[in-house]
């Protein structure tokens, strides 16, 4: 069995970039220095610190725990959500955080915050910089601004030695071409919430990047299971983006990270194994992939 290592406390010289952080008060029966936790499934990408959880954060953490979700990486879109990714990390020793800038704040974020987020990275329960990356769905978009930002936060990555966790959305082309010239021997990561191709799948795992599949894969005109049938399950993460994108049975209600077993089980069956075995060797990439301290 697999047991996590204490969460333990920040580092003195972070706590500046953490004084103004929302505290996230966590039911008694959540809070364990040393929580002892089968490997089972994972959640890559939840927003739990987000505020539509602000009323029953500690029934949606009694839930995930019940369905044997042992594993919760909680990302950053600015800098106010990665204050409140890492807050939330030093509540729940099953929850580590990402620190990032979402393609959408792009215009709305300061240069000097890629100061603080990277202040906010050496925090020790942050575990990769995202989410960040490409978003062309939207008309007012700015591609220009976006690419700047990605970059500058894909070096801030390589220079912390960190996975990365990209977002891309009607972007594929201009994310390929980002990644490729800012490609280096350390530059590694997942694909969240991926929603391309088979082609698309092979050229990230070329670069080096993990598949995140999210609950789209239970959708029924989702192209994923095609996608998920031609892949290894060594290059496989599962992840519920929750608030958004609950899979069915649960469609169209606010996600949350228990529905992250839904997901699993859908992978199972469309390769034909037991979703025991889905959700070990997902979790055990998740850990491998974010350098998760763990001992037998």
């Amino acid at each position: 069995m697999l047991v996590f290592e204490s969460a333990g406390l920040p580092v003195p010289a972070l706590r500046f970039a953490l004084e103004d952080a929302t505290p996230f008060a966590v039911a008694p029966f959540c809070v364990s220095s040393r929580p002892n936790f089968t490997p089972m499934f994972s959640d890559a990408h939840a927003h739990l610190s987000y505020p539509q959880y602000d009323d029953d954060r500690d029934e949606i953490v009694k839930r995930l725990q019940d369905h044997r979700v042992s594993l919760v990486i909680n990302p950053g879109t600015d800098v106010e959500t990665s204050r409140n990714a890492i807050e939330l990390a030093k509540s729940l020793p099953f929850v580590y955080a990402n620190v990032g800038l979402h393609p959408d704040d792009a215009n709305r974020f300061d240069p000097s915050d890629f100061d603080t987020l990277e202040s906010l990275s050496h925090c020790e329960k942050v575990v990769a910089i995202g989410e960040i990356g490409l978003d062309y769905h939207y008309p007012d978009h700015d591609k220009k601004r976006q690419e700047e930002c990605f970059r500058e936060m894909l070096r801030m990555a390589k220079r912390r030695d960190l996975p990365v966790v990209i977002h891309s959305r009607d972007a594929w082309d201009d994310t390929f071409r980002i990644l490729e010239e800012e490609k280096s021997s350390n530059l590694r990561g997942m694909m969240h919430c991926f929603s391309g191709g088979i082609e698309e799948a092979e050229r990230c795992l070329r670069l080096g990047f993990k598949i995140s599949i999210p609950g789209i894969v239970t959708f029924k005109k989702s192209n994923l299971p095609d996608v998920v049938a031609q892949l290894s399950l060594d290059d496989i993460l599962t992840e519920t983006d929750c608030p958004w994108l609950a899979p069915v049975p649960h469609r169209g209600k606010r996600n949350e990270p228990a529905f992250v077993v839904e997901v699993a089980k859908k992978i199972a069956d469309i390769k034909g194994v037991s979703v025991e075995l889905v959700a070990e060797k997902v979790f055990r990439n998740l850990v491998s992939l974010m350098q998760i301290q763990t001992s037998d």
